[in-house]
């Protein structure tokens, strides 16, 4: 049994119901987030290029890429569906965010965006460990396939 089977096996048996909520919350910061990195998206790259993370051609690629996987990850998250995965693709994301364009910046400057963002990095890794749990697409998908 593999690391990452022995994960899975712990979170599913540990998942107290409380948790999902947690769950639910993360994905709507992920998906707010991502809807406001694309509104303000020259300010975003603007951002990411202040932070020394590429060239303009790489840095408006990866920009969309990181759009992308904040709003769908935030709602496959939020629903229940792929937690894991999700959790797992976010993550670079976040640990860039946290250690590479957040520190950079002045951290207690009013709306310091470090905070936020280390509590979102928690949280993805929380539930990569823990699932999806109770209140989740794949929990009541589970239930009826295992009813049948």
């Amino acid at each position: 049994m593999n690391i990452l089977t022995k994960i899975q096996h712990w979170g599913d048996r540990n998942h107290p119901k409380w948790i999902d909520y947690l769950r639910i919350v993360l994905g709507i910061v992920l998906i707010w987030k991502g809807f406001a990195f694309a509104f303000n998206l020259h300010a975003f790259t603007t951002l990411m290029e202040d932070a020394g993370l590429g060239t303009s051609v790489s840095i408006s690629l990866v920009a969309h890429l990181i759009i992308f996987l904040h709003i769908v990850g935030g709602l496959l998250i939020a629903l229940g569906s792929h937690t894991r995965t999700f959790c797992l693709l976010n993550l670079p994301i976040l640990i860039v965010a946290v250690f590479f364009v957040n520190l950079s910046q002045d951290v207690f400057r009013p709306y310091a965006e470090l905070w936020l963002s280390c509590l979102v990095l928690i949280g993805l890794i929380t539930f990569f460990i823990e699932g999806d749990g109770i209140l989740s697409i794949e929990y009541s998908k589970n239930s009826i396939a295992a009813t049948e």
